[in-house]
């Protein structure tokens, strides 16, 4: 079972200034809109999101080719999900907890997503 890309989705308080401090540490916008309160960063192969009023907590993000493949095997297994995918095909997640309550969500994108940079001229 590949969980695909993995990312750590940090929920921000001020998105600019969230922005501001990772891009010192070398990230660089590769996806979002900031007016919209999401930014997906990456330096080197590590990537991280920023939501800004979109989660209450941070989570483990994965973004597999099939989540309900994932879906089904963690059933299979007694795992509890939080949320469970919709639909037969197509985009989709779902969010699970661990042991200790951090939230682990497993997002498919669309088959021919490619991050874009951001949407929008917000700096």
């Amino acid at each position: 079972m590949n969980l695909g890309q993995f990312s750590l989705s940090l929920a921000v308080k001020d998105i600019a200034a969230s922005r501001a401090f990772y891009e010192k540490l070398t990230f660089k916008v590769i996806d979002g809109n900031q007016s919209e309160g999401w930014l997906i960063l990456r330096s080197g192969d590590t990537v991280i999101g920023l939501f800004q009023g979109m989660f209450e907590k941070n989570m483990l993000t994965f973004n597999p080719k099939d989540v309900r493949a994932i879906q089904k095997h963690l059933k299979e297994q007694g795992v509890d999900l939080i949320e469970e995918a919709k639909g037969d095909e197509g985009p989709a997640h779902i969010v699970m907890a661990d042991p200790d309550g951090n939230p682990i969500m497993f997002d498919q994108h669309p088959e021919d997503y490619e991050p874009s940079g951001e949407k929008t001229g917000d700096s």
